[in-house]
């Protein structure tokens, strides 16, 4: 359907309009967006898939490289290398366009999964994972992103239960697969699996992807404020990964990190606000609904992977579930995201006032949680897992409205940093979060904070002591949950936008330009009635 584009005039919009840009533009089809949609779910499924399956591989990997001591360098590796480059693709996506990074991200990624999938050592798989690393960190953020380019904050909300589909069939799929290629075939066949989706979603992302409208402004890398914005959170996620597990928090190498990691985020802070054009715009880390939908989506977020590693421990320790009915009863905890997430983007779709829907359901996960961490192992099995997909629930639906949320905030030429500096702060806060999940479950077991194994430190538990300290657990959890609450009710709730304007039909819109030409510097970004903050 042919739609005429109302474009806005500003000050700084001195170039007349081109004849192409002036000529009737037609929307992407439903077909043509379900193409590029493909192609986005088949890159973030290799992301998310990546994250699960190795887990239930790593004993087999650490017998048959003889060195299980280095093992868990395979999951470190690339949380460091992945978390590490996210803003660096935002940043560098708004610079080149959306195409060539990702492109870049999905070969990278698969070339690490190669390296994998034929290292000969623990080492040279460690690097290999951290090259891998380096694809993954662009996968999801720029597949949001992509998204926002070639639809509406309305639009986007009714895909967000494809996007938690993605996410929920990794979770479930990829144990079984790790699981099953490690035990029957070979374990590097988890890294193999990777090079057939890896190629389709290069092909889908490639072809699709080439009249993509650019909206960017002229822009420049701030390669000091990036230095040490990779080193410092290298840094703080080394220190977490290794305290109270590797070493004892109160350890020389643990303090000596976050005291780097300290020194190096004040270095960062300064740079921000001093630089030119730093990294990320101050005007997007001062927006009002970038700040609050991050932080809220910190906390949610946070929370739910402290729960998903901690609960098969309790359901093991304390309700004295084997660990593959563990796996199962984590089930419910996994599904409720999914259906939080699809009431979340029907509210955004149906509602104006969009915060009312997850506003109620984060409340009733505060109260699952807290009957949880009051009866713990009194309640009925049945009851507890009732609770347990209730409790996600209320964070699945945190999740798509903070996206969404932050990229209607933010102009065009913006929402490839923004998009990838909220999951950048996510994954920290996440890490925090687990850290103190791990560190309230080592110390309330083994009565001391650090240098223990946490499962060897289970199997040997007294169940009742098990007990108390995960109510302990649930209460952090509580405590992270009201945080995600607040954030999000502070967060503005400001009207979405309902059209957008990509077009296909060889020329840029207006304002834009196709992904397959090069870009000139621009204005402003130019907007649809109704579309932007």
């Amino acid at each position: 359907m042919a739609l005429s584009t109302t474009v806005p005039a500003t000050e700084a919009d001195a170039a007349p309009s081109t004849p192409a840009a002036s000529a009737a533009q037609a929307r992407l089809s439903p077909l043509e967006i379900r193409a590029i949609v493909y192609g986005l779910m088949t890159a973030m499924l290799l992301a998310a898939l990546d994250q699960t399956i190795v887990a239930t591989a790593m004993p087999t990997i650490g017998l048959a490289l003889g060195d299980a001591a280095n093992l868990p360098w395979i999951v470190t590796a690339y949380l460091l290398a992945s978390t590490a480059v996210t803003p660096l693709y935002g940043k560098l996506s708004d610079i080149h366009g959306r195409r060539i990074m990702l492109l870049i991200a999905i070969a990278t990624f698969v070339l690490g999964s190669l390296a994998c999938a034929l290292a000969p050592t623990m080492v040279t798989l460690a690097l290999a994972r951290g090259l891998q690393g380096i694809g993954g960190g662009g996968l999801i953020a720029l597949a949001q992103t992509i998204l926002a380019d070639i639809m509406s904050p309305k639009e986007r909300a009714r895909y967000q239960v494809v996007i938690a589909g993605v996410f929920v069939a990794a979770s479930v799929a990829g144990p079984l697969l790790g699981g099953f290629f490690a035990e029957h075939l070979h374990w590097s066949l988890i890294f193999w699996i990777n090079l057939p989706i890896g190629c389709l979603a290069f092909a889908l992302t490639n072809a699709n992807l080439k009249r993509l409208p650019r909206h960017d402004r002229q822009h420049r890398l701030d390669w000091p404020g990036a230095a040490l914005m990779v080193s410092g959170s290298i840094a703080l996620l080394l220190a977490l990964s290794w305290g109270g597990v590797r070493y004892p928090w109160s350890s020389a190498p643990v303090l000596g990190l976050l005291a780097l990691a300290l020194l190096l985020g004040g270095g960062f802070a300064a740079r921000l606000a001093t630089a030119a054009e730093p990294l990320i715009p101050t005007e997007v880390l001062r927006n009002q609904v970038v700040y609050s939908a991050t932080l809220a989506a910190c906390f949610a977020m946070g929370t739910f992977i402290g729960l998903t590693i901690y609960v098969p421990i309790f359901l093991e320790g304390v309700i004295g579930l084997s660990a593959s009915e563990s796996g199962l009863a984590l089930v419910p905890l996994m599904v409720g995201t999914v259906t939080g997430a699809t009431l979340s983007g029907r509210s955004m779709i149906y509602f104006r006032h969009y915060k009312r829907v997850p506003l109620a359901m984060m409340s009733l996960s505060i109260a699952c949680c807290a009957v949880i961490a009051w009866q713990g192992r009194a309640l009925p099995f049945w009851l507890m897992e009732l609770l347990f997909a209730l409790l996600s629930m209320g964070i699945g639906t945190i999740l798509p409205l903070s996206t969404i949320a932050i990229q209607n905030a933010v102009t065009r030429h913006q929402l490839g940093i923004a998009t990838a500096s909220m999951n950048f702060f996510r994954s920290l806060g996440g890490a925090l979060i687990v850290a103190a999940f791990g560190t309230i479950v080592l110390g309330g077991v083994a009565g001391a904070p650090g240098g223990h194994d946490v499962e060897s430190l289970i199997r040997g538990a007294d169940p009742a002591r098990l007990a108390l300290t995960f109510r302990f657990v649930f209460v952090a959890a509580c405590l992270g949950l009201l945080a995600a609450f607040a954030f999000l009710a502070l967060m503005e709730e400001r009207p979405l936008g309902e059209r957008s304007s990509p077009t296909m039909d060889g020329g840029p819109a207006a304002g834009g330009h196709p992904e397959g030409d090069a870009a000139e510097p621009i204005g402003p970004p130019h907007r649809q009635d109704g579309v932007g903050p």
